[in-house]
């Protein structure tokens, strides 16, 4: 039987580099796979449906919530996020290693939930670096980019605050980012 698995969360503002991380710990990590959570926000331009998310309705994704279907579940910027429980539970058993990317409240529902579990907090290097990132993406409206922009300031806050984060990286540049994170992984997979 395989030892189980690990489950990395990986969390930190929009614009702080966790999709690119996320991507890049799958291709370096062996028997690693992405967590799909499901969003009532709608696509972006290149996401495809149950590759980058499951794009839900409000009501069906409160259906699931109220079945106990996920593992966490959050609001972040006026849409719903959650992870399916039962993919993440059936992979970690196989002894897969799975990648999740989620918001802080989602962090801190798997820290009670999984406290075995690795959460990572990627910050940006500074406040104007994480705005030209934002504004880079051109997927969002002025007045969605001003609040994404306030939301970072206080989830930084709130990732300090809670104690459920024990690992803190900066993304200045992204390859050596992706291996200090790779590092952290395994440093904590080798003390289970």
């Amino acid at each position: 039987m395989p030892s189980r698995g690990c489950l990395i969360v990986i969390s930190g503002p929009s614009g702080a580099g966790k999709t690119s991380i996320c991507k890049a710990l799958l291709e370096r990590l062996a028997d690693t796979i992405w967590s799909v959570s499901v969003t009532t926000r709608p696509p972006r331009a290149g996401e495809v449906d149950g590759h980058s998310y499951r794009f839900v309705s409000r009501r069906e994704f409160e259906e699931k919530e109220a079945r106990g279907d996920f593992l966490e579940s959050a609001e972040y910027v006026g849409q719903r996020y959650g992870t399916p429980r039962q993919p993440v539970e059936h992979a970690l058993a196989e002894g897969k290693n799975v990648v999740m990317e989620i918001d802080v409240q989602g962090g801190m529902q798997v820290a009670k939930k999984m406290p075995r579990s690795v959460r990572i907090f990627v910050l940006p290097p500074n406040a104007e670096s994480l705005r030209a990132r934002l504004e880079g993406r051109r997927t969002e409206a002025a007045g969605q980019l001003t609040r994404r922009l306030a939301e970072a300031d206080g989830e930084i806050a709130i990732a300090r605050d809670s104690g459920c984060y024990s690992h803190f990286v900066v993304n200045d540049v992204l390859d050596t980012t992706v291996e200090q994170v790779k590092r952290i992984i395994e440093q904590e997979r080798s003390k289970s």
